[in-house]
């Protein structure tokens, strides 16, 4: 089996609900798409999703995109992973999401030759967990509308973005515990946005209002500053922006001064360096929660497959297509009541071209 044709294209796409976190505003995407076929008719997928966090611009990305597609990809066996996968951490490691689109389109490809779901491909831990839907930035009422529009779509968990006026943070937080009752879910994410002392201040509200956990309150480099913050609030605190690649997860793995890794595959790669850090994460001891950037329903898949394949997985926040105006594919997942999301019985990641 080899790979007989590629096709890359953008798509430039504006969200349905603009949000704000703490150091911008998103109204539209710019996401890069690959299809990779092979001489006996299979489809494989990917999706590049390129974000400031990794300093990954679109042009960049999807010039890496296309000459890797093209350059290493045509003429190989699909069914042949790991040395496909490793020259493209070589030849495509400076844009990991164009190195995520491809390595997934790879894993996409081989589980459909296979016959079964890339879950089943790699070998699934977990049937079904929660995903979180996020609220961003934005006044006490105005987050109160939006948490009971997500309550009354049966979601039970919230990630509520913070950072930029904290006394305003720790009301609207109070506000939301208050109408959403002790039922329902609460995490917070900072993106950077806080001193040490009102991280310090966060986590005693956190305790007495049943947050779940407190992702990246600092700047990514101030992993010893995070360190140095009292041992007993570690356990709820959360690497994202500190924590891009295996080697990070390395890092970060001694002396934890965070108790839960956030994978993302556009932070490290795709699905071969997620999988990575969540090996390390669980011999650590600590919790995976799988995220996302704003993406296609490709990359969400993807990253379900993937978190349902690591035994560490304890958190999903996969709610990225969620505001999409429109997608180039269907299927890949389905939700039930709770926000509890089911990969599909269906070979690789379950996508199809509408």
């Amino acid at each position: 089996m080899k790979i007989t044709q590629v096709e890359t294209w953008t798509e430039h796409l504006p969200l349905k609900r603009p949000y704000t976190i703490a150091f911008k505003r998103v109204a539209r995407i710019d996401l890069h798409f690959v299809r990779l076929e092979t001489n006996c008719g299979h489809v494989g997928w990917g999706s590049a999703a390129p974000t400031d966090v990794t300093q990954e611009s679109p042009e960049a990305c999807y010039s890496v995109l296309d000459s890797a597609a093209h350059g290493l990809l045509m003429g190989k066996d699909p069914r042949c992973l790991r040395p496909l996968t490793c020259r493209l951490e070589v030849e495509a490691g400076h844009s990991p999401a164009a190195r995520a689109a491809l390595d997934m389109a790879l894993y996409d490809l081989a589980a459909r030759a296979a016959g079964v779901s890339v879950v089943d491909f790699l070998g699934r831990c977990h049937k079904v967990l929660p995903t979180s839907i996020t609220i961003g930035i934005m006044p006490v009422e105005q987050t109160l509308r939006e948490a009971k529009e997500y309550l009354a779509r049966q979601f039970h968990c919230l990630k509520v973005k913070l950072g930029l006026d904290y006394a305003e943070d720790v009301e609207r937080l109070r506000a939301l515990r208050k109408l959403a009752g002790p039922g329902i879910h609460i995490r917070v994410d900072a993106n950077q946005g806080y001193s040490a002392v009102e991280v310090v201040g966060l986590a005693r509200e956190a305790g007495a209002l049943g947050i779940a956990f407190i992702e990246q309150p600092l700047p990514a480099n101030a992993v010893d500053a995070m360190r140095a913050m009292p041992r007993k609030m570690r356990p709820i605190m959360a690497a994202d922006e500190s924590l891009h690649t295996p080697k990070d997860a390395l890092t970060l793995a001694h002396d934890p001064p965070f108790g839960i890794f956030n994978i993302k595959l556009m932070k490290c790669g795709g699905i071969t360096s997620g999988l990575a850090i969540a090996d390390l994460a669980a011999l650590a001891g600590i919790d995976v929660m799988w995220g996302c950037m704003d993406e296609s329903r490709i990359s969400i898949a993807a990253a379900l497959h993937t978190a349902y394949a690591s035994q560490a997985t304890r958190y999903l926040d996969l709610d990225g297509s969620f505001d999409l105006s429109r997608d180039v594919v269907a299927g890949g997942f389905k939700f039930v009541k709770g926000g509890l999301m089911h990969t599909l019985d269906k070979p690789g990641l379950g996508v199809h071209f509408m």
